[in-house]
């Protein structure tokens, strides 16, 4: 599928989960840093463009996000491609009716995720479950634990290997606050997904991503509605990228609009 046919249809559906949902955000982010390819071991200067959508609705909620990245390096790694994940969640609260929360959690949820590759091809299905963390100065705080199901076309339709199943542990978080008259938010998630095989044999490695954003509410400072206009550093650590014995940390300039 070619990458703007990818971002027309996230943008439909994110505007038709909107339109149904009893709350929506939709976002457009910009990255910008230098970033290590872990089979060539080169390093690119590139941009990354993000839509990303979260929404609730009666039963539960909706995330998503697709990734387009630009590098100034002719290495064929990533240039030009899309990546994409969706999550929608089934609150068990919600659906039954009855509460599902003890002690500082305050609801459990069933989570199906799709995770998708363009140019490598690869497709991953997470089925789990996902809690919702009641903590006190927290927009949202999520512990979730799923399956991580590989059903990548593989090398012998020119994607990357096909790997054995595996798992992942993921938390999410939207912790805002103020300095003086001005508005902080400190937001991102960190995951960790266990090791497995390719259909080369060869070994993927257990890896570490942590993605920790914190923005300045630009937007507010100049007199403009909150939470519109945000400028700040995400910073990318990655402890066995892709598998790889190659780590790597990232600061990158985060720039994001909502709308």
């Amino acid at each position: 599928m070619k990458t703007h046919s990818v971002i027309s249809l996230s943008l439909l559906v994110a505007s038709q989960a909107g339109f149904a949902a009893d709350w929506s955000t939709t976002q457009l982010h910009l990255n910008h840093g230098e970033f290590k390819n872990p089979f060539s071991q080169q390093k690119a200067n590139a941009t990354i463009y993000s839509l990303q959508h979260a929404s609730g609705y009666k039963y539960g909620d909706n995330f998503f996000f697709i990734d387009f990245t630009k590098d100034d390096r002719d290495d064929g790694y990533q240039d030009g491609d899309y990546y994409g994940e969706w999550y929608s969640s089934f609150s068990l609260g919600k659906i039954t009716g009855k509460e599902f929360s003890f002690g500082a959690i305050r609801d459990v949820s069933l989570v199906a995720g799709v995770n998708v590759a363009g140019d490598a091809k690869v497709m991953k299905y997470l089925p789990g479950i996902k809690l919702h963390w009641d903590v006190p100065g927290f927009n949202f705080l999520t512990t979730s634990f799923t399956s991580y199901i590989d059903d990548s076309s593989g090398v012998a339709k020119q994607g990357a290997p096909m790997e054995t199943d595996s798992w992942m542990f993921d938390m999410a978080w939207g912790y805002p606050f103020t300095i003086g008259e001005q508005r902080f938010h400190f937001t991102g998630h960190m995951e960790f997904i266990d090791g497995r095989r390719n259909e080369l044999g060869g070994e993927v490695k257990s890896w570490i991503l942590a993605q920790p954003i914190l923005v300045w509410d630009l937007g507010y400072a100049l007199g403009n509605q909150p939470n519109n206009l945000m400028l700040g550093v995400e910073w990318q650590y990655w402890r066995h990228k892709l598998g790889t014995n190659t780590s790597e940390s990232v600061p990158q300039l985060h720039l994001e609009w909502t709308f």
